[in-house]
């Protein structure tokens, strides 16, 4: 015998819900499950009989058909609710198929129309269903870079980390410059982007691949920006959520995704750090630095983030950096992922040629220790070192 579709009709008035059953009476592939005159009523009902399609009126006293559709499609998803409502407009559709229905059928309805949309929404379930689950690929892998006062190289260090990844494993490399107000990372990199961060606010809902792609701008063939607004008024409509999904985007995009931000906690920065593989804390070895990380650090933990995620990198050390390293991973309790030597003559001469560092004088110290630093990150995100330990002196060895 035929699996017959089971519906549960909704809507607040008796009569409508009477008129919709008799119509489904007549098709014997269709059994009406139950009826419900709200959608705390639907909410409850659901989870009992379990329905292979609901219809929804989308107008209803207390909780709407909306909101319904919302917490059913959350609660039970292999149900497919059909919207019903005598609102045409498109703001009414476009709202329904983002709470998660599967059609919108304006009142009054065909007996036909009915049946077609009870049937469509029960056959693309099913062919869902049917559809063997596939392994997820392997996602970008996100490094969020932070400080908590400005000043410290974090923009400089963020390039070049990124250009070192790219060499060393041979992926493309995004950069996001979450420095939303006043982003450097394009100066940096001697780039005039057209589009920004910005530009995909319109389409934030429903980002893709090539959307993504017409708002980055390439530093070469494997390194590529996606660079802070270019007007800093635009930095005020950007908001966690939106960063959470072109996050997500660059994950799909990217092998290795270096986030460089800006020194503040606020809603933004912590929607970073959330997605963040590996945050990587820069600091300067100064005692007013050590202060300004211990408050960072005492925040991040109460924040959730664990110390095998985050890392110090200690950056200008000077002749008696590795005592000053190693004093400061012991006061901070945290693992030293690099200590960059001080040279100001390469930093100066890369800052005037608007080039990085890696590129003006690749025999630096400064970009000795970066490199160094990419391939430890490389070795902890293959999984060939535990992730827990942290580099400690050994990759700090050039400072001093």
């Amino acid at each position: 015998m035929a699996v017959k579709i089971r519906v549960l009709i909704v809507d607040d008035m008796e009569a409508t819900r009477e008129n919709i059953r008799k119509l489904l009476d007549f098709h014997p592939e269709i059994q009406v499950a139950g009826m419900a005159d709200s959608g705390e009523a639907a909410i409850a009902l659901v989870q009992e009989i379990r329905p292979d399609v609901v219809l929804m009126d989308i107008n209803m006293p207390g909780m709407d058909g909306i909101t319904a559709t919302e917490k059913i499609t959350a609660i039970f998803p292999a149900a497919s609710v059909i919207i019903m409502s005598v609102q045409g407009e498109q703001e009414y559709l476009r709202r329904s198929l983002v709470a998660g229905a599967k059609d919108y059928l304006v009142k009054p309805f065909s007996s036909d129309e009915l049946v077609q949309s009870i049937r469509q929404a029960f056959g693309e379930e099913q062919r869902r269903r049917a559809v063997p689950i596939e392994e997820p690929e392997e996602q970008g892998k996100v490094i969020c870079l932070f400080s908590p006062k400005g000043g410290t190289g974090k923009t400089t260090i963020a390039v070049n980390l990124a250009l070192a990844l790219a060499e060393k494993s041979g992926e493309t490399v995004g950069i996001l410059d979450a420095d939303l107000q006043f982003g450097d990372v394009a100066m940096f990199l001697a780039l005039e982007p057209r589009s920004s961060v910005a530009d995909l606010l319109n389409d934030i809902d429903r980002l893709s691949g090539s959307l993504l792609q017409r708002c980055l701008t390439p530093y070469n063939e494997k390194v590529q920006v996606l660079a802070a607004p270019l007007r800093v008024e635009q930095a005020a409509i950007i908001h966690s959520r939106h960063l959470h999904n072109v996050i997500q985007e660059m994950r799909e995009n990217f092998g290795y995704i270096v986030v460089d931000t800006e020194s503040a906690f606020n809603d933004n920065m912590v929607a970073l750090l959330d997605e963040a593989d590996e945050i990587l804390l820069v600091s300067g070895p100064g005692r007013a630095a050590v202060k300004n990380m211990r408050i960072c650090l005492d925040m991040l933990t109460s924040l959730g983030y664990t110390r095998d995620k985050m890392h110090l990198v200690l950056n200008r050390c000077q002749n008696d950096a590795r005592t000053a390293m190693r004093v400061v991973a012991r006061e901070l309790t945290a693992g030293l992922a690099a200590g960059l030597p001080q040279d100001d003559e390469a930093v100066q001469i890369a800052a005037e040629r608007r080039l990085p560092l890696r590129e003006v004088c690749p025999e630096s110290p400064v970009d000795r220790e970066v490199t160094k630093l990419a391939d430890w990150l490389l070795e902890k995100f293959r999984g060939t070192i535990k992730a827990s330990v942290p580099p400690g002196e050994e990759l700090g060895r050039g400072c001093g």
